[in-house]
């Protein structure tokens, strides 16, 4: 992890991390509390799930990253004298229940459908030898893309070397106990064959879902009927059989000793299962931490089957993983909308919670979402124009390439170059992205009527008699005086500084709508000073020429 060692952490930060209400404090302080007295093991073990049935997603990279902030919180709270571990863990010897959609020959994959993810053929070529392989590939590649710290770990190696050996023993010995906490959970005619071992049939190669004729604790085997009805008996041990995936949760706990694990809401049921099952085999529950799932724009649940919501290469193709670190830190136990209008608000945030974080104390240091994302090490960044801003700025001027927003943005901001300011020439590149995909097609100019029309031609001649160096303040000021003299736009529940009504909303969606040919925008005097008052005045002219509607 790329976290402040011990010598870097000095006293403040050491006392404001003890009062931290941020959560993945108050997650880390369950570790803490979890050894009483300080008697820690030689590594804390932190732990993370991954279905290998298909390729990383949004919610993998939120589960890690939430999980690294949590064993960053941890670390901390200990002064770094604790080691801890990050296992990213592949159920790689799931059997294969479906076809994925996204394969280039789904019917050559037929023949495999039940048998381990790593003993079904790479769809996709290559030098992986299997599906699951290909797919832990694809785990390992995106988790190093963006620098988590931790490790890889496979079922189907785990089971096989025999590191479950043991614990796959004591779940044969105590096979009536598991079933008395797995079978009140099913239904009744699941309840006739349901085993929490699941025999790899040594002829066809499949995972078999068939019952128990007989379970052997003394000498750790189990004895069913194969597909073709033959009686046969497998050890437990070896790689011969695993076990279901909730018996599966407990065991692997008990096993490795995990003390953290985070999982969605779509687990919190079943959560007491993993506990029983795993203290069962002679294992301590570790501490949890249940998230809320996201929802698309209608507010269904993100699926992967479906395809809704959005993947994680598409938000990064629009905005910087950052931003995406910020939408996974902020309220993880609410249900979130993950869709593409979210976007521009969560770039925003992030610059604005680093830009705060210079100026806070270390207890509103430590409850900055920046400090947590970059483990205790925020950049200094000098964004002078909002994501948003630029956004606008692409829409009023249709650019088509940088050069064009760069010559909007050094005159009005002296001296800022792609070259002095990287990140922001980085997210000029995002805004075209975003305005060309989502923006451009959904916008929807329409004409001023009558009073509107009166309210943009006098806005123009405000605009005209300022300085052509006016700042927003001065821009922003002109056009709430034109509109206080308007009675549409009059706001009554406002007192404007004379002690007259303030100025409605509304004139500014007006402005947005007419010239721009979108519902919302930034501050209009933010926008004007940096798309040049002349530019803003000729936009004015177009509209009242019927050239933009």
């Amino acid at each position: 992890m790329t976290g402040p060692h011990i010598s870097e952490l000095n006293p403040e930060v050491l006392a404001a991390s003890a009062e931290s209400k941020a959560w993945p404090f108050e997650e880390a302080r369950k570790i803490v509390a979890r050894y009483k007295g300080g008697e820690f093991p030689e590594t804390v073990l932190f732990e993370t799930g991954y279905g290998p049935s298909g390729l990383p997603h949004i919610g993998t990279f939120g589960e890690v990253a939430r999980t690294s902030m949590v064993r960053h919180a941890f670390r901390v709270l200990t002064q770094d004298k604790v080691k801890t571990r990050l296992l990213c863990f592949s159920d790689d010897m799931d059997g294969m229940r479906k076809i994925p959609e996204n394969v280039p020959d789904r019917a050559a994959l037929e023949p495999y459908l039940h048998m381990p993810l790593t003993a079904v053929p790479n769809p996709f070529g290559g030098d992986y030898e299997s599906f699951g392989h290909h797919n832990n590939a694809m785990l390992r590649r995106f988790l190093d893309t963006f620098g988590f710290d931790y490790e890889f770990a496979s079922a189907t190696e785990y089971y096989k070397s025999g590191r479950f050996d043991e614990v796959l023993l004591r779940a044969a010995a105590h096979y009536d106990d598991i079933m008395a906490v797995m079978l009140p959970t099913l239904g009744e005619e699941r309840q006739a064959t349901y085993s929490p071992f699941l025999p790899i049939s040594p002829k066809s190669g499949r995972v078999l879902y068939v019952p128990m004729k007989h379970v052997d604790a003394e000498n750790g085997t189990i004895t069913f009927d194969d597909e073709d009805g033959e009686e046969t008996t497998l050890p437990v041990t070896g790689g011969k059989v695993k076990l279901q995936w909730k018996p599966d949760f407990g065991m692997r706990w008990a096993a490795l000793g995990v003390d953290f694990e985070m999982f969605g809401k779509d687990h919190q049921t079943n959560a007491v299962i993993y506990d029983r099952i795993c203290e069962i085999l002679g294992g301590r529950a570790p501490e949890h931490f249940v998230y809320e799932l996201f929802l698309d724009e209608n507010g269904q649940k993100i699926s992967k089957s479906k395809g809704n919501g959005l993947t994680i290469d598409e938000w990064l193709t629009y905005a910087p993983t950052e931003s995406l670190g910020l939408y996974m830190f902020q309220k993880p136990r609410a249900a979130k909308k993950l869709y593409f209008d979210v976007i521009p608000k969560a770039v925003d945030e992030y610059y604005t919670y680093l830009s705060a974080y210079q100026r806070q104390d270390w207890k509103n240091r430590l409850g900055n979402p920046v400090w947590h994302m970059h483990y205790g090490n925020p950049p200094r960044i000098d964004l002078p124009v909002p994501f948003s801003l630029l956004l606008n700025l692409v829409s009023a001027s249709n650019a088509q390439n940088k050069d064009v927003l760069w010559g909007f943005i050094s005159r009005h901001a002296e001296g800022v170059t792609p070259q002095t300011h990287p990140e922001l020439d980085r997210l000029a590149g995002y805004a075209i992205r975003y305005f060309d995909d989502f923006v451009k097609p959904q916008k929807s100019y329409r004409a001023p009527d009558e009073i509107e029309r009166a309210a943009l031609q006098s806005l123009s001649e405000s605009l005209a008699e300022l300085p052509a160096n006016a700042g927003s303040e001065e821009i922003q000021n002109a056009a709430l005086n034109v509109a206080r003299k308007i009675e549409r736009y009059q706001d009554h529940t406002k007192k404007s500084p004379e002690g007259g009504p303030g100025v409605s909303v509304a004139f500014f969606q007006m402005i947005y709508q007419v010239l721009i040919g979108q519902e919302r925008g930034p501050r209009f005097g933010s926008f004007a000073a940096l798309y040049g008052i002349e530019e803003t005045r000729a936009l004015i002219e177009k509209a009242l020429a019927g050239q933009l509607a």
